[in-house]
């Protein structure tokens, strides 16, 4: 049960940094207001923070699978 406990934490807090994601994404941090041309090393600062959130997101999925162990039930086939 320990473990189990433990796994549910872990997927309660991926999940919820997963949506934190989300949201930062439509704020000021990615999205400057009343900025015309916000650039970092010549690349738009949107781009790079987008690209940032994207990499985060596809760590956090690949961390969720290894927490969230779903065992299906094999079909009975032929």
């Amino acid at each position: 049960m320990g473990k189990e406990h433990s796994n549910t934490k872990r997927w309660r807090l991926l999940t919820a940094l997963a949506v934190v994601l989300c949201i930062i994404t439509f704020t000021p941090l990615v999205i400057p207001q009343g900025i015309y041309k916000p650039e970092l090393f010549g690349i738009p600062y949107t781009l790079w923070t987008g690209f940032l959130i994207t990499v985060a997101l596809v760590v956090l999925t690949y961390l969720g699978t290894k927490v969230y162990h779903h065992d299906e039930e094999k079909e009975g086939g032929a």
